[in-house]
């Protein structure tokens, strides 16, 4: 029996295997918007700011 998972962006019912070029999204259009959706920063991890500049990987090199 197919894996069948839910499609991150719609909730689609969707195959997952190599047939589906676009998996986990069911099509083109949904795996679009959950780019765009990064590109817009609409999801983050979270977690509060470094306290200690030296725990900063942003900051690597800077010392």
């Amino acid at each position: 029996m197919p894996t069948v998972v839910d499609c991150p962006t719609c909730g689609k019912k969707v195959e997952w295997s190599e047939k589906n070029k676009y998996r986990p999204f069911c099509s083109e259009r949904c795996k679009q918007i959950d780019l765009g959706a990064w590109a817009e920063e609409k999801y983050t991890i979270p977690g509060g700011a470094p306290t200690d500049p030296l725990d900063d990987p942003l900051d690597e090199g800077k010392q």
